[in-house]
């Protein structure tokens, strides 16, 4: 069944004839014909009497043409829709991010970009961890994903924030030099670590160090790591920006030896998107993020 079909069968129904038919389709009057032909013979059923007085539906044909009309509207739908995508006067922009970036980075981005473009609508992806961003990417699920990089070559990506480490101590300990050291997040044993993969970018940089730590990562959510440390239970290494809110009474160090995670917005290689996708990015690229973080850290 073919389009040219369906507009055939509408147009000799209004018309009542062949002959107007085609000229409304601006086709031959043997083209109009053979289209309703063709389609009553895959139908099985004639669609229009026809005589000295035009072209007049059968039963069938008047319930067919209802369905004709409805399916021609549904197409002139989904072109409008695909016509507002192709532009920026609507759209979906769908970004998957992790937790700490998509609580504390992204939202103002979205305000930024809906105060341009109202009538895009943008959709955050909660993800776990950075690997399920990625997933996202891959399933066609998200458009934009915030992960850590590096990442594999099946991404282009760009670096926008770095998020530096550090060490969450009890309110009650006291630190007496102004730089920790590894001795001091060591006494609360064990230190609680991010679940893997943060977790495991940090395992990977205590093995640099040579006083070996005691360390746990088995509690999922950050908010109950800083808890644990609020209440003088544990110490923690995190990320800053998954640590946040920090309680005001716990104390915060940079890590004796520095470490940071990179931050990046990554795109599938060749993947085709509409202009709202492609303009957010070029947003998120302008984006200062560091000035966001002041307030936000």
């Amino acid at each position: 069944m073919k389009i040219f079909q369906l507009r055939a069968v509408v147009a000799v129904a209004d018309h009542g004839n062949f002959s107007e038919a085609a000229l409304e389709l601006q086709l031959s009057q043997p083209a109009v014909s053979h289209a309703i032909a063709t389609l009553e013979e895959e139908l099985g059923v004639p669609l229009f009497a026809r005589g000295r007085h035009g072209a007049v539906l059968t039963p069938a044909g008047e319930r067919i043409l209802y369905h004709a009309r409805q399916s021609l509207q549904h197409l002139e739908m989904m072109q409008r829709e695909a016509n507002l995508h192709k532009g920026l006067h609507g759209g979906h922009v769908r970004i998957a991010a992790f937790r700490s970036v998509a609580t504390h980075l992204l939202p103002k981005a979205i305000a930024s970009f809906h105060d341009q473009f109202p009538e895009v609508a943008v959709t955050i992806i909660e993800c776990p961890a950075f690997p399920d961003v990625e997933q996202c990417l891959r399933e066609g699920r998200a458009d934009i994903g915030i992960t850590c990089l590096p990442t594999s070559d099946e991404f282009d990506v760009w670096e926008i924030f770095r998020d530096e480490y550090v060490a969450l101590i009890p309110p009650q300990a006291k630190i007496n030099a102004a730089k920790i050291t590894w001795e001091e997040i060591g006494a609360y044993p064990p230190v609680l670590l991010p679940c893997a993969p943060c977790g495991r970018i940090v395992h990977n940089h205590l093995k640099t160090i040579a006083i070996p730590i005691n360390t746990a990562s088995d509690i999922q959510e950050d908010s109950t790591v800083v808890s644990m440390v609020n209440q003088g239970l544990r110490a923690a290494i995190m990320p800053r920006l998954a640590a946040v809110p920090i309680p005001t009474k716990v104390q915060v160090h940079s890590l004796p030896t520095p470490l940071e995670r990179v931050i990046g917005v990554a795109v599938l290689s060749n993947a085709l998107h509409i202009p709202a996708v492609f303009t957010f990015l070029e947003m998120l690229r302008k984006f200062d993020f560091y000035t966001l973080a002041k307030f936000t850290l």
